[in-house]
Order: C-alpha cells, then structure tokens, then sequence
C-alpha cells in the first residue's frame, strides 16, 4: 500500500537565503528545479534538487529549533558511518545557516520499489535484510547511533488499550488484550543487540535506483538491536501490498533474522501496539493520511501475530 504523501512540506522558497547560497556554493552550481517525492510524513524540506549542471542531489533541511532536525543529523552520522556495500545512499555533506541545517544526500534515480506479489522487486527487497543482519554493526556505526535513544525500543500500546479498550477495537483483539500487553511488555527487555537496525522499512522508504538496484533511504530512526526488528517491519509491508498473510507469516518464520522466535513475537506485538494506539490519535499537522496508514498496518501486523500465536486476530 503505497503511503499517502504528506501535505505541508517545506519548500526551497522557504530555506532562508543564506543556506540556499550555502548549498549552491558548495555544490557548486546553482539549482535550478526542486521535486518532493510522494510518501513519508515529515514536514521538514525533503527535496530532490536539479544543479544546472545537469547533477541531482537528495537534501533535507529544517530550522534549528524544529524536532526534525536532531532527525536529520542523526540519519546523515549513520549515512556516514554504515559499511560498504550497505543499500544505503552516501552522504554528500551538512551545511548549516541563518539558524537552519541541510543535510545532502546523494539522489537515487528511480522510482519506489512494487512489493506486490505480481512484482519482482518484493523477494530481492526481503533478501537485502541479509546484508543488515549477517554479522554485528561495526564500530563507527555503534557509536554513531549511540547517543540517540532507539524508537524502536519504545515501541508499546496495548498496555494502554487495556486499560481503556476502544470502542471500535475489533472484538478479536478485544478478547485478547491480556494477552498481547503481556507479549508486548517483554519486548524493552529483548530490545539489545548488536545488528544494524533501519527502523522504519517501508516501500516509500527505499528506492529502485537505475544502477544500485533497491535502496533503503530515511535512516532517521536507525540503532543497533537484535535482527528481527526489520524482518518483522517489513513483513507487515507486504501484507500491505497483497501477499497473503499465512505467506508472510510462513517467510518471517524461515527468516534467519527472525530464527528468536520469542524477540520476533514480542517485537511485532509492540509495534502492531504502536500502530493500534496511535492510529486512534488525531492526525498531526501535515500528515492526514498517517492515521489511516497506521490503522492498516496495526491490521496487518494483527494477522501476522495471530499465525505466530495460532489465533486469528485479524480485523
């Protein structure tokens, strides 16, 4: 299911001239067109900006004072940090200006990756988690994400629903809410590792780029943990794009990444939790289509759970 572009982005009007001179200076060229992709939700400048010189290059840039800066300068450390050949875009540089911040990233030409079932790009997409999760981060990206806190970590929400279930929570998730806030309230204790985590894997978050193949871009929430938390992100994604979920199920549980069969179920419980309680949330400024997505995802990661637990959870 593709992801509902955002509404309200900044826009390179809106960067304060001195950071726009900043950039042209360095890129050494002037730019001459922008063009902000479908999908995500962030309101930050995310743009791909045409050179006159004919070069594309991919920049984010936000006030100094905005939230999503920190985001920003998080994601370019890891860019820098991530070990050859990970499917990753290279960072360009970060240049900062009249209180704002841009990060520039290296463009990936192509469009999103399809992660249908009549698409060939869903099985090589599953296969990169190999090269995330085969062996431990090394140390430059260890300490790159150490001194931001893991999302992924903090990942809950049935234990609030169970307190005070909704009314419109399907009957089936109802009946075992007990259940689902107990897998759910193991999971901060499983969520150490030592594999790179991306932290967000969706199709609008990777690119099928002419020449690398499909990337993974929005690095923002990157951290270290065990290697299930992708696998199990991802797995939801596909539900999303058609696959059969007994499909899905079956193939997370013959991943490698997710051969801890407790991390993975307390992991996908605590994120199908996430996406259930925040899903009932208004939906913040410049991202109306953020809460539908997350009530679709919280379905499919139901499913996903129902096979691992052998109920039927789905909505």
């Amino acid at each position: 299911m593709p992801v509902p572009p955002t509404s309200g982005r900044l826009q390179w009007t809106d960067v304060p001239p001195p950071l726009r001179a900043r950039l042209e200076d360095a890129l050494g060229t002037p730019v001459t067109d922008t063009v902000t992709p479908a999908g995500g939700f962030g309101h930050q400048l995310a743009a791909a900006l045409r050179l006159a010189d004919g070069r594309r290059v991919f920049v984010k840039a936000a006030p100094d004072d905005d939230p999503l800066t920190a985001s920003n300068v998080h994601e370019a450390a890891v860019l820098d940090a991530l070990p050859p050949g990970a499917p990753a875009p290279d960072l360009l540089g970060i240049h900062r200006a009249a209180d704002w911040t841009a990060v520039v990233i290296a463009h990936l030409d192509g469009p999103h990756p399809d992660l249908s079932p009549a698409s060939s790009d869903a099985w090589p997409t599953w296969a990169l988690l190999d090269k995330l999760t085969s062996s431990p981060a090394p140390a430059p990206y260890t300490t790159a994400v150490s001194t931001a806190p893991s999302t992924a970590a903090a990942l809950h929400g049935w234990d609030e629903l169970a307190t005070a279930p909704p009314p419109d929570l399907a009957p089936t998730a109802r009946a075992h809410l007990s259940q689902l806030a107990e897998l759910e309230a193991a999971w901060p204790a499983l969520a150490h590792g030592d594999r790179i985590v991306h932290g967000d894997l969706r199709a609008d978050n990777m690119v099928r780029d002419r020449s690398q193949g499909v990337t993974f871009v929005d690095w923002a929430h990157a951290t270290t943990g065990p290697a299930c938390i992708d696998a199990a992100s991802l797995a939801p994604q596909l539900i999303l794009a058609g696959h059969a979920p007994a499909d899905i199920a079956t193939l997370l549980q013959e991943h490698l990444a997710a051969s801890n069969p407790d991390t993975t179920t307390a992991f996908l419980a605590a994120l199908t939790g996430h996406w259930h309680r925040n899903a009932r949330k208004p939906a913040p400024p410049g991202a109306p289509g953020l809460r539908t997505y997350q009530h679709r995802a919280g379905a499919a990661g139901l499913a996903l759970l129902g096979y691992r637990l052998d109920e039927t959870l789905v909505q």
